[in-house]
């Protein structure tokens, strides 16, 4: 067996003569276990805090959406249709024509968007999965679909057949006009059904055809807002990207799902990393205490190193057996204290202990890559306070 371990494995089980340096062992040891374990503990609760806000994405967010880059609209003829069709790789398409509005119903009144949708746009995204209540409105219809929120917010039902929901949009400028009956276009419709996503968007968005949209906006039939994509599996973005920008003549946005939310993935990015920098400054904290410990087990045994030089070990030798004792401590209080992360983590996703509600658990992920993280800072961590303490190991402790 290597010396310097075979010494340093013996200091760090043994007792020392001293109870105050075995405190300080103890309480660096436990620092170590408390500190890793919170961390792991921590990003576990974000990776589950991050997936829980996100999961609305993969049922209102299509793999790849299409917009202008100026503008409103895009031109998208048949030919170009007729194009995208053919592009393998792409399982389904969905015109969208998209404008804000307002609603009207019994003389309350709300601000929202107006998305106009085709008969493809349920094999786009799943509609059955924000959908909670009654119906999705019938092609060619005067109906829509109102999110929970505007229907809270406006004491709206569906199917009110006596009292229809009034959706106004301004007409394109041409002059001042005092009648107001001549500066909006104005359509009376059904609500059919109610869907639910989070708390922003049950509010925004108005779900109708978009024959009906284009109608109530005077817009061309040539011209969409955008177009969401469904993407087969196992198929390259990047060629499906390359591909697309050959169909349409004007230059348009191509957004996957990351980048249609791409300002929420980065507060969701920063929240996690600024909660990871906090806690690894605790941790290094925690590890003073590492220092600590081993700067006074090597006052304490003063005695046994120059025991271990006079038998021949060298200076390099005797700071190895502290850093290796120190290293010791560190990681395998890290392990210790990752595993016990695991447990904890498993018995919330197990009996889901703690709620943020009555009805919600907090969300919680175990995550290999957490478990790395944690055992690659405090390795780290580790290694440079225990090289720090073991070279206060000099030559005048020889003498």
């Amino acid at each position: 067996m290597n010396f310097p371990f075979y010494i340093a494995k013996r200091y760090l089980f043994s007792k020392s003569s001293s109870n105050a340096i075995n405190i300080i062992t103890i309480i660096a040891a436990i620092g170590v276990v408390v500190g890793a374990m919170s961390l792991f503990i921590v990003l576990s609760g974000f990776a589950g805090l991050k997936d829980f806000s996100l999961q609305f994405t993969s049922v209102f967010d299509s793999d790849l959406k299409i917009s202008p880059t100026i503008g409103k609209t895009i031109t998208f003829s048949k030919n170009s249709e007729e194009k995208l069709k053919k592009i393998a790789g792409i399982a389904s398409f969905s015109k969208i024509v998209e404008e804000r509005v307002f609603l009207n119903y019994r003389d309350k009144n709300e601000i929202a968007y107006v998305k106009g949708v085709d008969a493809n746009y349920g094999m786009v995204n799943p509609i059955d999965s924000i959908l909670i209540y009654d119906s999705w409105f019938i092609p060619n219809q005067k109906e829509v679909v109102i999110g929970i929120g505007t229907s809270q917010k406006l004491s709206l039902g569906t199917r009110d057949y006596g009292s229809p929901l009034e959706i106004y949009v301004p007409k394109p400028y041409s002059g001042q006009k005092l009648d107001p009956s001549k500066v909006f276009n104005k359509e009376s419709v059904l609500v059919s059904g109610i869907y639910e996503i989070n708390e922003e968007l049950n509010y925004k968005y108005v779900f109708s055809d978009i024959e009906f949209a284009r109608s109530l906006l005077k817009m061309d039939s040539s011209k969409v807002s955008s177009i969401e994509l469904k993407l087969a599996p196992n198929t390259s973005e990047s060629d499906i990207r390359k591909r697309l920008l050959d169909v349409f003549s004007q230059e348009v946005l191509i957004k996957n799902r990351i980048q249609q939310n791409d300002a929420l993935y980065k507060m969701l990015n920063t929240e996690n990393i600024a909660v990871y920098l906090i806690f690894t400054l605790i941790l290094i904290i925690a590890l003073f205490n590492v220092i600590g410990s081993i700067i006074m087990m090597i006052l304490d045994k003063r005695k046994n190193i120059k025991t271990l030089y006079s038998l021949g070990a060298s200076l390099k030798d005797i700071r190895k057996v502290f850093f290796l004792q120190g290293t010791l401590m560190t990681t395998l209080g890290g392990l210790l204290g990752v595993l016990l992360g695991v447990f904890a983590v498993w018995v919330q996703l197990k009996f889901e202990f703690i709620n943020i509600t009555a009805s919600l658990p907090y969300p919680v992920k175990l995550k290999s890559v957490n478990i790395l993280v944690v055992m690659g800072t405090i390795t780290i961590l580790g290694i440079i306070a225990s090289k720090i303490a073991s070279s206060r190991v000099r030559e005048k402790l020889l003498n």
